[in-house]
């Protein structure tokens, strides 16, 4: 038998890329593909791209740019772009970068088998269409071999909301959401596999409507309790979240789903109302506000993430103060901040744009705010007992490492149990980015 091929796949962005990667290499694995964590060994690069962060087009082009020493000791190498810039960016890739041999978008990739045996008759390969059959069913071949206790699991796709800053709905297109069944289908082989903890993945994954068993569409409340049913499975999450999309059934789930973590990521973007309305996000400061109430009156001990844009167009200090006072209302267990850079082809790039020095300095006051918030909730956990799943060894001998009910990372010395285990554990220290606690 020939040796198997050697794929890298390297990951950029979001959790919903980490699940794509996955399939590419499913997908590939069918043409005698083994995945590599070297990109010298390889015979096949993928590069899975995110368009979310600043200059993503320029930095792909730049990780190109290191691979032609390496495609010229190797002709036979093939070098495929997926993901969100290979959507924006389409040809120009293979202009700019003609070591290039495929360019796939993100929702065409269970295409790649074709696309990979016509980059190895010679062909440049692009496909960055729209398809209308489910990718998702094409793939649903899945291999056997065991697999980490936690898993994600992409349910919904795309975004119809049109955030003056995103550029989701033209990469990922308008939402999709897949069928009760298949995602059913699909959690109770991950679960086989070793799985007991699954996220919920979707550009706005609570605007979840997927087709249930009898033809009516389904909240994605409704996928959960019909999750919660599956022996085995001890955890459900979800991520990312639409504060327009936080429904009753949803707010009701997190007060009595016993699976479901008290953890609950719901960006806001901004305190301010007039900044808000410019974002095309269709809520309120106090609209959100409430919303967190409610949430928290379900689940009293549930902790809040969120997103923050820092300096937006036409952000005033006043601006930047009010979403200062949001999140100290709020008081976010953890955050992701970052400074506005624009998105050729959004709204929000034709406008005028706050001076660097100034939205540094803001983003650096609102990190600090965030930090503290943080540190305060950590250092509150310490005396209290959580869940804690353990996922790996950690670095001193009988240690082990795992993640909370909050998500917090947890570390226990002298700990028996097994990756997979799950355990109560009391917490004992608090540390910058983690903490640290014993077997009950």
């Amino acid at each position: 038998m020939s040796a198997p091929k050697k794929l890298f796949i390297k990951t950029y962005g979001c959790q919903m890329n980490v699940y794509d990667s996955e399939r590419m290499a499913e997908a590939l694995g069918g043409q005698g593909y083994v995945e590599t964590k070297s990109a010298d060994d390889a015979d096949m690069i993928l590069l899975n791209t995110c368009h979310i962060r600043e200059k993503a087009a320029e930095k792909v082009y730049s990780e190109l740019g290191r691979f032609k020493g390496l495609k010229a000791e190797k002709p036979d190498l093939k070098i495929g772009v997926a993901g969100c810039v290979a959507q924006a960016e389409g040809e120009e890739i293979m202009r700019r970068q003609p070591l290039v041999d495929l360019v796939v978008g993100p929702q065409s990739y269970h295409r790649l088998p074709e696309m990979e045996s016509k980059a190895r008759e010679g062909q440049k390969v692009l496909d960055t269409d729209f398809p209308e059959e489910d990718k998702f069913e094409k793939l649903k071949n899945r291999p056997k071999a065991k697999r980490g206790p936690t898993a994600f699991l992409t349910v919904q796709e795309g975004c119809d909301k049109f955030c003056a800053f995103c550029v989701v709905p033209y990469t990922r297109g308008a939402e999709v959401s897949r069928p009760v069944a298949r995602i059913i289908g699909e959690a109770q082989e991950l679960v086989e596999r070793g799985v007991r903890e699954i996220t919920l993945l979707g550009q706005n994954v609570n605007a979840y409507h997927g087709e249930g068993p009898n033809g009516a569409d389904w909240t994605l409340a409704q996928l959960i309790w019909e999750l919660d049913k599956i022996d085995g499975l001890e955890r459900i999450r979800f991520t990312t979240s639409h504060p327009n999309d936080m429904m009753d059934d949803l707010i009701e789930a997190h007060g009595s789903c016993k699976k479901l973590m008290p953890y609950l990521h719901l960006p806001v973007q901004a305190g301010s109302d007039r900044i808000l309305k410019r974002m095309n996000r269709s809520h309120t400061a106090e609209s959100y506000i409430r919303l967190i109430e409610r949430i928290r009156a379900a689940r009293p001990d549930i902790l809040i993430s969120g997103d923050f844009i820092v300096g937006f167009p036409e952000e005033t200090e006043e601006d930047f103060q009010a979403t200062l006072d949001l999140i100290e209302e709020v008081k976010y267990g953890t955050a992701y901040s970052f400074k506005y850079s624009t998105r050729p082809g959004t709204p929000a790039a034709e406008r005028a744009q706050v001076e660097a020095a100034v939205a540094d300095e803001r983003l650096q006051r609102l990190q600090a705010l965030l930090s503290r918030q943080q540190r305060e909730v950590q250092d509150s956990m310490v005396g209290r007992e959580v869940g804690v799943l353990f996922e790996k060894a950690g670095r001193l001998p009988g240690q082990m490492v795992g993640k909370s009910d909050y998500l917090h990372a947890v570390h226990v010395a002298d700990c028996d149990r097994a990756i997979g285990d799950l355990a109560r554990v009391r917490i004992v220290s608090s540390g910058p980015n983690s903490l640290a606690g014993e077997l009950i």
